[in-house]
């Protein structure tokens, strides 16, 4: 691709409207979905105006043209009728989205402005979290005659779990999980507030505070696995032993290879909550096998060998999974096997191996390249780590269903796409650690 295609737009749309716009749609985004879809769709078509006839110059818009050619095909034939044409919302926009927003986060200022307005719009799931799990909040709340509702339900939905002002818990989870490493990346480098550390630390805590409470082994993971990412492989030598050790009276709980009296002494130190949930004994005895993840990656996956080329249809695993299993679950908990189900095989090859190819490229390139020597590698190291974090909630469960999380996973691959072109037109050439 011409470089000179990225710096024109740079220089296009360094001070207009679509750029306040965009600030203001991220910063709504968890409190109204409706609020921030108006300021973002104004950033779409202020991001897209004179580059139409660009489009095809951007090879990463290739694949997603292809995708949709094939749900497209699919939805003609699919087994859902309407629902498979609802299902393609999900999908088709966000690849406008991806190449429209390019211009508001092509230069690492930008993405810092954007992770710091991420932190900051996440304050009131936090509020609204803490305040129905502790001081028994009950909504709806309604603000601007009903243009924001918070479905605040008290004691957490699922009871005892905090979901603030989104629907599930998982979701809540999902979404302060994707955003926890801006948190962390600017108490070692500030940047949400100034210099200041103060207020980024006490947000840090909050954060994980909030994800502990979600009860969510997947925002569990992700503290464990951002920790690392976001302060860096220098610090690995030290830091991952010292979370080994932390750790280590969890994974002797958790593992039955342990001898009994040992594992019996580490589950008297571990909270119950915790071990139990993370070996899923608060289920032995009242759980089926249909209804656990494998039990339904089962049925996924035979339901994708019966119509591998292109799917049943979106929301096929709702309707089919009931009638096999007698058993309802609204998805198959793996976006992978979901895009396959409803789209077929070659669907969710492109979305996987584009997605994948983002994340590895931007990692060879900036985030574990030692001749990167950017001043803002810290905030790249947490976008990265974000998106990873993510890509791993969408391994077990699907919380793209909520549009909120399923933009802020289309707006952290925008970012990685543009620190690829600033890598490149830095010329950094790739060196493995």
């Amino acid at each position: 691709m011409n470089n000179a295609y990225f710096l024109n737009l740079k220089n296009n749309f360094l001070d207009n409207i679509g750029w306040s716009c965009f600030q203001l749609g991220v910063f709504c985004l968890p409190s109204s979905a409706f609020i921030s879809y108006l300021f973002l769709f104004v950033a779409l078509v202020n991001g897209s105006i004179k580059r139409r006839d660009l489009y095809w110059r951007e090879y990463w818009n290739y694949p997603l043209v292809l995708v949709t050619f094939l749900m497209l095909i699919g939805c003609i034939r699919s087994h859902t009728g309407s629902l498979a044409w609802f299902g393609l919302f999900n999908w088709v926009p966000f690849f406008w989205f991806f190449w429209a927003l390019h211009p508001y986060l092509l230069t690492p200022e930008r993405r810092i402005k954007c992770a710091s307005l991420l932190v900051l719009g996440s304050i009131p799931v936090l509020i609204t979290g803490f305040g129905q799990l502790w001081l028994g909040w009950e909504g709806p709340w309604e603000v601007f005659d009903g243009l924001i509702i918070w479905f605040v339900s008290p004691g957490g939905e699922p009871l005892g779990r905090l979901s603030g002002l989104f629907d599930y818990a998982n979701i809540t989870a999902a979404w302060l999980s994707g955003v926890w490493p801006f948190c962390l990346a600017s108490v070692l480098h500030p940047f949400i507030v100034g210099r200041n550390r103060v207020i980024p630390f006490v947000l840090l805590v909050a954060f994980i505070a909030a994800m502990i409470l979600t009860n969510s082994r997947n925002a569990w993971g992700a503290i464990v696995l951002g920790l690392p990412l976001v302060i860096g492989s220098a610090s690995w030598s030290w830091l991952i032993p010292l979370m080994l050790i932390c750790f280590l009276p969890v994974i002797i709980a958790v593992l039955p290879v342990f001898d009994f009296g040992i594992q019996q002494f580490a589950r008297s130190i571990v909270p119950d909550s915790v071990w139990m949930r993370l070996s899923d004994m608060q289920f032995v005895d009242t759980r089926s096998f249909e209804a656990t993840r494998i039990g339904q990656w089962k049925v996924a996956v035979n339901l994708i060998f019966e119509k591998p080329w292109l799917g049943w249809g979106a929301a096929a695993f709702s309707i089919i999974y009931p009638l096999r299993t007698g058993l309802f679950h609204g998805h198959s908990h793996n976006l992978p096997l979901e895009l396959g189900i409803s789209h077929g095989i070659l669907v969710s090859l492109l979305i996987n191996i584009f997605v994948f190819s983002l994340l590895i490229i931007s990692g060879l390139y900036g985030i574990f390249n030692r001749l990167n020597s950017t001043k803002n590698i810290i905030v790249d190291r947490a976008w990265w780590t974000s998106t990873l974090i993510l890509i791993c909630f969408y391994a077990t469960d699907i919380p793209l269903f909520d549009s909120r999380i399923n933009i802020l996973g289309w707006i952290l691959l925008i970012g990685l796409r543009c620190m690829i072109y600033n890598y490149k037109s830095q010329n950094i050439s790739i060196k493995k650690i």
